[in-house]
């Protein structure tokens, strides 16, 4: 009976770690939104990072989980550890900044040039987290 209950419990056990690396690793992206169908909310980075310190609750309310238009200058162009384009939009504040995750390659971005990316807010860190965004004007 003891050896039962501790195979059952082994199962739940690796049937939940299987679960949860799925849901991680491998869940369905068809429930991504498309930000190029959506009006975004036109913003410069300077303005998107203070609103972010000042009141980060209030920024939360006008921000997360919307579709931000975000202009600014280009400050730095990484791929992240998933190996998508990741493009840094300079602040006013050297220590934070907007950093866009993009959906696709976008080339001809140039350091120091000025560039509209939308995509969606997530909330802010260190950095305003954008993901899923696109270059709209380069």
């Amino acid at each position: 009976m003891k050896k039962k209950l501790i195979l059952g419990f082994l199962a739940v056990v690796v049937l939940g770690i299987i679960g949860v690396w799925y849901f991680i690793f491998y869940r369905p992206t068809h429930n991504k939104r498309d930000v190029a169908d959506e009006q975004g909310i036109a913003v410069t980075a300077a303005a998107l990072v203070k609103a972010y310190q000042e009141n980060e609750a209030n920024a939360n309310t006008l921000y997360l989980d919307k579709a931000v238009e975000i202009t600014g200058e280009v400050s730095d162009t990484t791929r992240d550890a998933a190996g998508k384009p990741s493009i840094t939009l300079k602040s006013e504040d050297a220590f934070s900044n907007v950093s866009c995750t993009l959906k696709q390659d976008a080339p001809g971005i140039v350091l120091g040039k000025t560039v509209t990316i939308k995509g969606v807010c997530t909330g802010y860190l260190s950095d305003v987290i954008v993901i899923d965004a696109i270059v709209t004007k380069q």
